[in-house]
């Protein structure tokens, strides 16, 4: 069995990764539990049958020596608890972000030794976007030429109320960073590497340091070039991916997730999936098990996790300079390696 432990009892925890492990049971069980607050760490392993309750993630790494670590704490703790449990030898499944800057990103790749960190992008794993991207690759849908991507999501000004929330030293960003970059991971994973991006950003509302909107123009390196939409704004909420291909338009309208009843294809006879997997921690959860049993590299580390980190880097790039980024520019001497806001304030 492999030993698996929580770090971070709350919401996400306990309505996304413990149904993802409860399907995994015949191969994963729930060890640990690890949060700040001893009553929750308790209360969540009497509510999900887990034995160990800790508040401390070095006791427990060193106790319960777990193969793989859930990391379910806000965004500023993610970089110092992914380097030290793969120092300790666990592999790492953290939540998106996975940290708040490229350099923290690559401070995790750094730790990688025989064990690996990846990133929740649950939605590349939904057996739809599997399927696009097995249509692409074989040529039937031609060349892509124009994508949208837009997340469209609605977020009160209670939602600010948590003390991390909204700022650039505990969130790192607005919706760029904590909201749409689920779509754009997903856009990135059919239209490949992009190379450069012209962008504004701007808090038109909420009571927050980072943005609550945001907007660009991408053109990736294959020639293709897309619009992208962040907001928490917009009262219909809805996440809508379009690719238009030269011989087909593929479109997904979704709000958390999806199945495959969420796409559509114009015309619509390149477009039968032979499953359906809706898109879900469960799904990517299976695949980084498998990397684990076989000991490769999971999907969603490395490079293919900091291409997506990239993306989001360059955006606010050019929001904060006002003029357009490519991605080679993003090297360690550029203050946005460091910080999504380069310094600066909106």
């Amino acid at each position: 069995m492999i030993r698996v432990a929580i770090v971070g009892a709350g919401g996400i925890a306990g309505i996304c990764h413990m149904p993802a492990l409860a399907a995994q049971r015949h191969r994963a069980e729930v060890v640990a539990v690890v949060d700040v607050d001893g009553d929750r760490a308790k209360a969540f392993c009497g509510e999900h049958g887990v034995p160990g309750a800790y508040t401390d993630l070095g006791e427990m790494l060193a106790r319960e020596r777990p193969d793989l670590v859930h990391v379910c704490t806000p965004p500023h703790l993610h970089a110092r608890q992914a380097v030290e449990c793969l120092r300790a030898g666990a592999w790492v499944w953290v939540e998106k972000p996975m940290c708040l800057s490229l350099a923290e990103h690559d401070l995790i790749t750094a730790a990688e030794s025989g064990a690996f960190a990846a990133v929740v992008f649950q939605h590349r794993f939904g057996s739809g976007a599997r399927h696009l991207r097995e249509l692409a690759a074989s040529g039937v849908l031609g060349r892509p030429m124009v994508g949208l991507c837009v997340t469209a999501w609605y977020r009160d000004h209670a939602y600010y109320a948590a003390p991390w929330r909204g700022r650039w030293d505990t969130e790192g960003g607005g919706p760029t960073m904590g909201h749409g970059i689920h779509q754009m991971d997903l856009m990135l994973s059919v239209l490949g590497d992009w190379e450069e991006i012209r962008a504004m950003a701007r808090r038109l509302d909420r009571p927050v340091e980072t943005e609550d909107v945001s907007m660009a123009t991408v053109r990736f390196a294959g020639g293709a070039m897309a619009s992208v939409v962040n907001s928490v704004l917009s009262r219909r909420e809805e996440s809508y991916l379009r690719f238009d291909f030269e011989e087909a338009t593929v479109e997904l309208r979704h709000l958390y997730g999806y199945s495959n009843h969420h796409w559509t294809s114009t015309p619509p006879e390149p477009w039968n999936p032979p499953d359906d997997v809706p898109s879900s921690h469960s799904a990517q959860l299976a695949g980084l098990l498998d990397a684990y049993e076989a000991g490769r590299r999971p999907p969603l580390s490395g490079a293919e996790s900091r291409r997506t980190l990239e993306f989001v880097t360059g955006l606010y790039a050019s929001a904060f300079t006002g003029r357009p980024v490519r991605r080679a520019e993003l090297t360690i001497d550029n203050p946005f390696y460091h910080r999504l806001d380069g310094g600066g304030s909106l």
